[in-house]
């Protein structure tokens, strides 16, 4: 550790609320690896919906202000935030072998032990401990997985959790090459990924996004396109799709599950349009529908990630960068959804 600089620079989430809680800083203390843990220069990291769900209190339900992580746990402040790293071993903790200094890596970012020791409950990287808004970050070896591709540090960012979730969202609804899928929410992160990753398994692929975004989906493997500002039920018909992705919730979730077929599948990980919908019960149970909600991935779904990346089978969607310094400015452009893709951070 002597050849690493005792303070970094990097991003701390000081507060609930606007951009204002966010300070860039240069006198963070650079962590040092326990058992078990490796620390990451980091290259890129990518933005989500979840770094601005945490900053502005969305993951509350309690209402006490306290509780506002993935885990429902209190979040403890402040906190580097990130969950999509791309970087380089520079440091190892006791009992993790010395070959794995100067791996190039991708982070799975659901942690199961912290230095060395179990924990009863996932944490999740830039939220239950610290993440990748910065130029250093311990995580467990097991964690950090060896990547091996010519493409940029960027490009790499641009996969772990959209990609991650994506994977999850479609292995535990079981999709295969006989179904019929539709994506809400198509251009975002998982939603793109979603698209290409239920492709890959040989799945027809139907993406709701908008208008001006219709050529982009096509373009991933989408065989159909839906506007989203238009009602589902005048662009498919009832009992038609075997498996719902569904990203946005909102208004007009009823209607996912008119389109899905008897004994279809509905697997949600988001709820950009809105966390409240309304449910009829017949609907569930006369259908005999299924329902899986989708956050810890299941076992081996991150490595499947990983061949998918060096294999080729999947492309990274970088729709722009920004400097971590900017991280307000990028921020904004996410939450202007213009972009189709992702918005990474450079931090090396």
């Amino acid at each position: 550790m002597n050849h690493l600089p005792s303070s970094m620079h990097g991003v701390v989430l000081t507060g609930f609320g606007e951009l204002e809680q966010l300070h860039y800083r240069s006198d963070l203390p650079v962590p040092q690896p326990g058992p078990q843990e490796v620390l990451i220069r980091v290259g890129a990291a990518a933005v989500n919906n979840t770094d601005i769900n945490v900053r502005i209190g969305w993951y509350n339900r309690s209402g006490d202000g306290e509780a506002a992580g993935w885990s429902g746990q209190a979040l403890q402040l402040p906190r580097v935030q990130g969950a999509d790293v791309c970087g380089e071993i520079v440091a190892i903790g006791k009992g993790v072998e010395p070959k794995r200094l100067g791996q190039r890596v991708l982070v799975d970012p659901c942690f199961w032990q912290q230095h060395g020791q179990a924990l009863s409950q996932p944490w999740y990287m830039g939220y239950d401990c610290d993440g990748g808004f910065a130029e250093y970050v311990c995580v467990p070896s097991d964690n950090a997985y060896a990547v091996r591709s010519a493409l940029s540090d960027s490009e790499l960012a641009s996969f772990p959790c959209s990609y991650s979730t994506a994977e999850n969202l479609l292995t535990k609804a079981r999709v295969s090459a006989s179904d019929t899928v539709l994506v809400t929410g198509a251009s975002g992160g998982v939603g793109s990924a979603a698209v290409q990753l239920a492709k890959a398994r040989g799945a027809r692929v139907l993406a709701v996004t908008s208008a001006s975004k219709a050529a982009d989906l096509l373009a991933l493997g989408a065989e159909q396109t839906l506007d989203r500002q238009q009602l589902l039920s005048e662009q498919l018909a009832d009992n038609s799709v075997d498996v719902v992705i569904d990203l946005v919730g909102g208004e007009q979730w009823p209607q996912l599950l008119d389109v899905l077929k008897p004994h279809g599948r509905y697997a949600v990980s988001g709820a950009i349009g809105g966390a409240h919908v309304s449910l009829d019960l017949r609907t569930l149970y006369l259908k005999d529908l299924s329902f899986f909600g989708c956050t810890v991935l299941e076992p081996g779904v991150f490595a499947q990630l990983i061949a998918r990346i060096e294999q080729g089978q999947i492309k990274p969607l970088v729709a722009a960068r920004y400097p971590l310094k900017d991280i307000a400015q990028a921020q904004q452009a996410f939450l202007a959804k213009q972009h189709t893709g992702k918005i990474v951070l450079t931090v090396a």
